[in-house]
Parts: C-alpha cells; structure tokens; sequence
C-alpha cells in the first residue's frame, strides 16, 4: 500500500515537472517570438539611419536638391527645434491637466463624476491619433485660418493626458492610507494633505507617467500632418507652421531623391533612439524607486 502511494506520488511529481518545462518553454518561445520585430525593426533602422548621421545633420537646415546636381540637402535642424518646441508645448498643457484629473480620481473615487471622467479617459486613451489632429484641426486651424505648431501642441496635449490622468491616479492609490489618516490626526484638511503629503510621495511615479506621455507624443505623426503643415526654415515660431521629426520622415520618404530618403532614416533613428532612450530612464527610475 505504501508502495503504491509513493509510485502514484511519485508519477504526480513527475507529471507537474514537465508540464512546467513545457510551460516555462513556450513562454520563453513566446517572449522570444514578441521580441523578433522589435530587433528586426531596430536594426533595420539603424541600419538604413546611420548613414545621415554627422554634424552637419544635426546643424544644418534644409538646403535645396535639384535633379542632377550632387550635393547634400542640409540637415534636420529645423526639424529638431520644431519637435522640442511642439512637444514641450504639449507637455506644459497636458501635465497640469492630467495630474489634476488624476489627483481627483485618485482623492474622489467614488462619486459619479469620478466614474465619468474616468471613463473619458480611457475612451480618449484609445481615440486614433488622427482623429484627434482632424478634430484639432476643425476647432483651430480653420478657425484661426492658419497651421500653426500650436495647434499641433494641443493635439499632442490631448494624447498626452490620458496618460499622466490614469498613471497620476494609479501612483496615488498606491500611497499608504496610514500616511492620509496621520496628516488629518494632525488636523491637516483633505487638500492640504493631498498637496503636501500625498503628493510629493507619488512625485517620481507622475514623472514616469509625464516621461511615457512624451514619448509617446514625440513619435506621433498623423496629428502633425493635419496642424503644423510643416517648414524647411528654421523657425521659433509656434504660432506659425513649424516642421517636426515625425513629419519630416514621413515627407521625405515620399520624395525621389536619395539624399532626402537617407535624412527620412536618419530622422526615424532619431526618434527610436528618443523613444528607447526615456523607455530605458523610465526603467532605470522605477527599479530605483522600488529598491
């Protein structure tokens, strides 16, 4: 009897050991699989981008190219600045608005407008980027009759605060409750406690949330496409029509002249460096804050 307990035991045991190899194997295969376009996409990139690469890319604008005439076509200077100055615009509309919805998200769950807000967060949180430049479009470009890197900043905007609301609401659920109930023992009202207590706990979490927004707002294109027009000058001018990154690769690409192709790669390695570079610092941040 006890044999026969042990061998059942035994082939139980046996059983459990290679459905979890297998398991652990398909899991490593399917990690492996998800990670092939990433590396096929990053190469590709690198490959075809750092040919443009060099100093004058980075401070140089557009120079004129003419069939049958060699010579390079500047650099992307002009695409640079355009892209700091739409994206910080962006960033300093979408911040304060998304961390005051999550604040009261996070403060206020409960009642119904909390529900409401929340649930056009996560609507807006999956809108299509293009609808979202068409709308900016209908309510400003042709209202104020004229493209302008305004009008692309508060389409960014409206990308970038779903994110920080429903990362700012998710960091402030996650300070203790012990920390509200000792500043209000204190006598310390609700805002009070939330603005000098809650909220400087949660501080690295919003600027993990204010760093995705951005670079998901920096590799956005078809918003741009429809509010900032595009220029080959270089221009510190958000009310007038600026060139980006993004638009600039996506223009190029369709022009028949080599060069201009190269500078489209060499724009499209600059954002997956961007967009890679605040992944990673969004990473090194977290892992610090939970050490």
């Amino acid at each position: 009897m006890i044999d026969t307990v042990a061998n059942a035991a035994s082939v139980r045991y046996r059983r459990r050991v290679w459905v979890n190899r297998l398991m652990l194997g398909l899991t490593i295969g399917s990690t492996a699989v998800a990670l092939v376009p990433l590396v096929l996409i990053l190469t590709y990139v690198v490959r075809q981008g750092v040919g443009a690469l060099s100093v004058g890319f980075f401070t140089e604008t557009f120079r004129p190219v003419t069939i049958g005439v060699a010579g390079g076509a500047g650099g992307v200077l002009h695409a640079i600045v355009g892209s700091a100055l739409i994206v910080g615009a962006a960033l300093l509309l979408a911040t304060p608005l998304g961390v005051l919805a999550g604040i009261y998200l996070a403060e206020y769950r409960s009642g119904p407008a909390a529900t409401v807000i929340r649930f056009c967060t996560d609507v807006l949180s999956a809108m299509p980027s293009i609808v979202v430049g068409v709308t900016a479009y209908v309510l400003i470009v042709q209202r104020t009759r004229q493209f302008s890197g305004l009008a692309g900043s508060i389409a960014l905007a409206m990308l970038m605060v779903p994110v920080i609301t429903r990362t700012t609401e998710e960091i402030l659920q996650l300070v203790p409750q012990s920390v509200r109930e000792a500043a209000a023992a204190l006598g310390a009202p609700r805002w009070w406690t939330t603005l000098t207590v809650v909220l400087p706990a949660a501080l690295g979490g919003i600027a993990t949330g204010v760093l995705l927004a951005m670079a998901r707002a920096a590799g956005e294109t078809a918003p741009l496409l429809v509010t900032v027009l595009g220029n080959n000058q270089l221009t510190f001018d958000i009310f007038g029509p600026m060139q980006a990154l993004p638009l600039l690769a996506y223009r190029y690409t369709e022009q028949p002249f080599a060069v201009l192709n190269e500078q489209a790669w060499g724009a499209a390695l600059i954002l997956v460096v961007l967009v890679l570079g605040t992944n990673i610092l969004v990473r090194a941040l977290t892992r610090r804050r939970a050490g």
